[in-house]
């Protein structure tokens, strides 16, 4: 999902890692943005020289900065999900600072650097399971409820059942109606 059929993609990955683990979309890409160049003939480039080409350009450099850490972080996964340790005959290198300055260098890196981001992935596992047990996107009258199922699991170490239990004690899910039943 986070990758193309013929290369993997940091900025695909670390746009998921944003919205999916953080809770924090990054900005709309600006109009008319080339394409990442692919290799040319017999010379073979990896991801990330392709990346830093791309990022000399400085409009593109700003939103790649948020972006491509969280991704080179994943780079050692193949398009596919299999481990590997170089790209074009290129070792991989992982390496790389977030924006706010952490050092991260492959998977397990990130994973601690989301383990210190508890209270967002926390706060958007609790908002993306209580959209999941509604079965629609929440309004901003759901919020006040999401954030009680969040401090609850909390209390809980942040089990899974105090997750699901909060959610189905919440108001919202309480007082949902069956879409498409006509009320009389």
């Amino acid at each position: 999902v986070t990758s193309y059929a013929n290369r993997t993609s940091p900025v695909v990955r670390g746009k998921w890692v944003l919205e999916n683990l953080l809770n924090t979309p990054p900005p709309v890409p600006p109009p008319n943005v080339p394409p990442l160049p692919e290799s040319e003939g017999k010379t073979i480039v990896s991801v990330r020289e392709r990346m830093e080409q791309h990022r000399k350009n400085p409009v593109c450099a700003a939103c790649h900065a948020n972006l491509d850490p969280l991704g080179f972080a994943l780079e050692n996964f193949d398009p596919i999900g299999a481990w590997r340790t170089r790209d074009s005959g290129t070792m991989i290198d992982a390496s790389d600072s977030l924006f706010d300055g952490t050092a991260v260098d492959g998977p397990s890196s990130l994973r601690q650097y989301l383990e210190k981001s508890e209270d967002l992935f926390v706060g958007n596992f609790a908002r993306n399971l209580m959209m999941f047990a509604l079965g629609r996107v929440l309004q901003p009258t759901d919020i006040a409820a999401v954030r009680r199922v969040a401090h609850r699991a909390s209390t809980h170490d942040n089990e899974f059942s105090a997750f699901v239990l909060g959610i189905v004690s919440s108001p919202p899910f309480m007082m949902r109606q069956a879409e498409g039943l006509a009320t009389n």
